[in-house]
């Protein structure tokens, strides 16, 4: 029986209404993969099976539980938006609460998002 066709999962940090500001920590798993500034992306390896992909900016996280089919080829924006108020506070004190969040791209297979 042939190997299964290997899967992999891409962040992207691009998103123009992202803040530009702070690092996002990748997890994969629990397990620390990198992190990404503003423009960066990462591709991750991954095998077929149940995932649990994470995003930290180090003010909040969002955590997705995936089912990753073999083959699959993966993508997610990954950006730090911030509120009125905090566009206030980035504005007159440089720093402020900033919210991170992670959405599907559309790519070649998806994946199963699992409550």
């Amino acid at each position: 029986m042939p190997d299964a066709a290997p899967s992999r999962i891409t962040l992207v940090r691009n998103a123009s209404d992202d803040v530009a500001k702070r690092q996002i920590v990748v997890y994969l798993d629990g397990q620390r993969m990198g992190e990404l500034l503003y423009g960066d992306s990462l591709t991750l390896p991954v095998a077929a099976g149940h995932h649990q992909l994470e995003v930290d900016n180090t003010w909040n996280r969002k955590r997705l539980s995936l089912a990753v089919e073999p083959g699959a080829d993966l993508r997610f924006l990954a950006k730090s938006t911030a509120g009125k108020f905090s566009w206030f506070l980035l504005g007159f004190f440089g720093a402020g609460p900033v919210y991170v969040s992670i959405e599907p791209l559309p790519a070649s297979s998806a994946a199963r998002l699992v409550p």
